[in-house]
């Protein structure tokens, strides 16, 4: 396997799996050259902060005061504000040749957040196939963090066509439905009986066009799964490849992850090889304290205080899917 990122955002620029016949495939979806990266904005393989998804109508109020963020999805604030931690340089060191470690000082008020974050992301690449991704941060002032990665994945190759007959399985009983502007609602509601029922495994596109009100909000699936009980050694979500029989795990230690399916995928970038970005032809995969966390005080905190620590870790893990006898 090979993992390529650059300290620009702090990308994972691409990733090639062997599928089962040996042969490498990219199944992130990227470009050719660092143009494509400055001119994109679908946050493929970015990083996310300080605050990954969406925070409503850009504002929350912390320790009494309001802090006001840039608006730039509809009424709210999304991954970050206008220049969010996938449009700056960070600061790049490769360990060894699988591991490379990010850092950035975020200043205070860059965005609108508070504090002076000091932020280190560490991309490894394990013998076994795995990319984890580790996030640290310390503040000087109370403020909010939520990091995240923005890959998009396709299993059977980037560029090879929609990801509906991709096999998903996550591990959470319950999600967070959204109002039309796709802010949380504040319920935790289960996804039994709904298209969001990923507890057994089933394709994407089986339910992606349901008639629902929450699918319909999303144009698909772009919503929040609220994990059951589990570790860093406890696989939370699975996608299998339908065409290449590569595996992909989700291992986190969040509560949460941004299910989302590609839906405003238009087709006005063109992706490495000369291909082009079409709607539902990649999926992501985020994971995260839930969106609007900071207006809604009921969720998992993503408030960071001076003298603590914010530390996150997310592996992706790929293997080839093996039919076995019992």
């Amino acid at each position: 396997m090979k993992v390529a990122v650059t300290n620009y955002g702090g990308y994972l620029v691409g990733a090639w799996v062997p599928d089962k016949v040996g042969k490498l495939i990219s199944v992130a979806v990227g470009f050719d050259t660092i143009e494509g990266l400055l001119n994109q904005t679908n946050y493929y393989g970015a990083t996310i902060g300080r605050y990954g998804n969406r925070i409503a109508k850009g504002k929350f109020t912390l320790a009494g005061r309001e802090y006001n963020l840039h608006i730039n999805n509809g009424l709210n604030s999304l991954h970050g504000g206008k220049k969010s931690f996938s449009h700056v340089v960070w600061n790049g060191n490769q360990i060894d040749q699988q591991k490379v470690e990010l850092t950035y000082l975020s200043n205070d008020m860059e965005e609108g957040f508070p504090g002076n974050l000091t932020v280190k992301v560490t991309y490894g690449l394990t013998d076994d196939n795995a990319v984890e991704i580790s996030y640290e941060a310390t503040t000087d002032k109370a403020t909010v963090v939520n990091l995240t990665n923005h890959t998009y994945f396709n299993l059977n190759g980037e560029g090879s066509g929609d990801i509906l007959d991709h096999e998903v399985q996550i591990a959470a009983d319950s999600y967070t439905p959204v109002d039309y502007t796709m802010i949380p609602t504040g319920k935790i509601e289960p996804v039994k009986g709904t298209p969001f029922d990923f507890i057994h495994p089933k394709t994407i596109g089986r339910s992606i066009n349901a008639d629902d009100e929450q699918v319909k909000f999303g144009g698909g699936y772009d919503h929040n799964f609220v994990f059951n009980p589990h570790d860093i050694h406890t696989p939370v979500a699975k996608v299998t490849g339908d065409k290449s029989d590569i595996v992909m795990e989700v291992y986190t230690d969040e509560p949460g992850m941004q299910f989302y399916s590609g839906n405003f995928m238009l087709g006005t970038n063109t992706i490495r090889g000369g291909k082009r970005d079409i709607k539902r032809t990649a999926f992501a995969m985020e994971t995260q304290h839930f969106p609007d966390s900071p207006n809604q005080p009921h969720f998992p905190s993503t408030t960071l205080k001076p003298g603590e620590g914010y530390r996150s870790t997310t592996i992706y893990k790929f293997s080839v899917w093996e039919f076995k006898l019992s």
